[in-house]
């Protein structure tokens, strides 16, 4: 069967990934929209970009009011600042709350209403040109056609799409990625590892997202480690913002799960970071998913090495399972109790919370029928 394939406009990465784009950005208009954050601005990740902006004649606006979890009135302000500024397209630079503000923002430029409008609807009005820097690797925003934006009337993180979000430029430079902290380099790790293994899994994978999902696999269970030991390992880490682009690229095609789905009600209702809430998951989702397709757990297995063509598919799928267990435990992912959600709190609104993790249609893509009450008792495991 045919399948479509969904890649970034155009990628641009290595050593001085910025400093090379100079022709490129110039084309994009006269005026860019910075979004970012406060931590980006602080540590002068925010004036390398406008530096070289001044260096090629483009004006500028900051726009820096973005935070973990990025919400619809956040998105409000963004628009606001550029009309006010007359901007005519946007660069986003950051972990993937900054680039997926910078695409909600610009769909509110081109596309009529609210953010939560378009919840459950294909985006479709082109947006302006937009320019995607990674300060983390992990969450591949900077060529997925997704962005999930929280709506504080209903405290629901709602997954948006279309093709149109995806960056019309993709700056991929793991120079940027060093000051990650340790909590960051996990978090964001283990969220581009959730995208491939999900991505791999999905009943939506096709051949060439199995290429992608594959080799994003095997180079961060090489790699992550290493990044998270030794921040400034530059190896590790360009060899990390390549998996989060390959993970990235994999979502866009072959979407996300079960994981995924139960994430985004954690962060929406417990402000905890979205790479986070999904490292918190994955061994309850994938012990649940696992005897779903033990033939594509076992593939991943044999192909990080903790199992070969001898073992029968339920052991190396569930060798691959004690992997990413380790994994975690390597990593020092807390549990909800250790971050500090209250579990009193956590189950008075666990219910509304299976039901979102439901309606947001990612669990479907599960190659294991998903109840309400599987992911009721999923929940319930996390403590």
């Amino acid at each position: 069967m045919a399948s479509k394939f969904i890649m970034p406009k155009q990628v641009i990465s290595g050593a001085d990934a910025l400093g090379q784009s100079k022709e490129v950005i110039r084309t994009l208009g006269t005026k860019a929209l910075v979004v970012s954050g406060k931590v980006m601005n602080r540590i002068g990740n925010v004036k390398i970009v406008t530096d070289l902006l001044d260096e090629i004649g483009i004006g500028w606006a900051v726009y820096d009011d973005i935070t973990g979890e990025p919400d619809d009135v956040m998105i409000d302000g963004g628009v606001e600042a550029y009309k006010a500024n007359g901007c005519d397209f946007l660069i986003a630079i950051g972990g993937g709350s900054p680039m997926d503000s910078m695409k909600a923002i610009g769909a509110l430029i081109t596309n009529p209403g609210k953010i939560a409008d378009y919840m459950g609807k294909e985006i479709t009005n082109p947006l302006p040109p937009m320019v995607a820097i990674p300060t983390t690797a992990g969450t591949g925003s900077e060529a997925t056609q997704f962005t999930i934006i929280t709506d504080t009337k209903t405290s629901i993180k709602m997954l948006l799409k279309g093709t149109v979000l995806i960056p019309d430029v993709a700056i991929v430079d793991a120079s940027f990625t060093v000051s990650s902290p340790k909590s960051v380099t996990n978090a964001t790790g283990l969220d581009a590892l959730t995208h491939a293994v999900e991505g791999y899994t999905s009943k939506k994978a096709s051949p060439l997202t199995d290429v992608f999902a594959m080799d994003a696999v095997k180079r961060i269970f090489k790699y992550l480690p290493r990044a998270y030991a030794d921040g400034e390992d530059m190896e590790a880490r360009e060899e990390m913002i390549l998996a989060a682009l390959e993970a990235g690229v994999v979502i866009n095609n072959s979407s996300v799960t079960l994981v995924h789905g139960m994430s985004r009600p954690i962060g929406a209702n417990f402000h905890v970071p979205h790479g986070l809430s999904n490292a918190m998951l994955l061994k309850v989702c994938l012990t649940f998913a696992l005897d779903g397709t033990y033939e594509r757990f076992a593939d991943l297995g044999r192909a990080i090495g903790v199992a070969t063509e001898k073992e029968n598919d339920e052991t190396a799928a569930k060798a691959f399972l004690t992997a990413i267990i380790e994994l975690c435990e390597t990593l020092e992912v807390p549990t909800l109790a250790e971050y500090g959600v209250d579990k009193e709190a956590f189950f008075k609104v666990m219910d509304k919370m299976a039901d979102d993790a439901i309606a947001s249609g990612s669990p479907g893509n599960t190659r294991k029928a998903t109840t309400k009450e599987d992911v009721l008792r999923m929940y319930k495991e996390l403590w």
